[in-house]
């Protein structure tokens, strides 16, 4: 009997990687934010700390990318994809994910980041 785990995972916590790229994130009111891009996990701890979302962009051109809490997403079945609490507005006062905002691999980016949303500062 084929096992398809695709499918199977859709149904349980766990996702693949590839199925997060590219799904919705809204506001608790419904307005559509972004699409996560990708997310950041930690090298030694395994956890996805960060998604990286993208916003305001046109069939994927331009726009800015913003990093968002892992722990500040919930994830809404009945959307197909991830819900915040923020309004468009407070996510374009957040740190961006960009050179001019410092190097995004930096500790003190994320301390930032975490800092702005008030969320645990990962460990890693």
């Amino acid at each position: 009997m084929e096992h398809n785990t695709e499918i199977h995972a859709e149904h349980t916590d766990l996702i693949a990687s590839n199925r997060v790229e590219g799904t919705a994130v809204y506001s608790r009111s419904g307005d559509k934010l972004g699409t996560i891009g990708h997310f950041m996990v930690s090298k030694r701890q395994g956890n996805v700390a960060f998604a990286v979302l993208s916003f305001g962009s046109f069939m994927g051109m331009g726009g800015d990318e913003y990093t968002l809490p892992w722990d500040k997403l919930d994830y809404d079945v009945d959307k197909g994809g991830y819900v915040v609490d923020m309004t468009k507005e407070q996510l374009t006062d957040a740190p961006r994910y960009s050179a001019d905002e410092g190097k995004p691999h930096d500790r003190d980016y994320y301390d930032r980041v975490s800092d702005y949303y008030g969320s645990n500062k990962p460990v890693w």
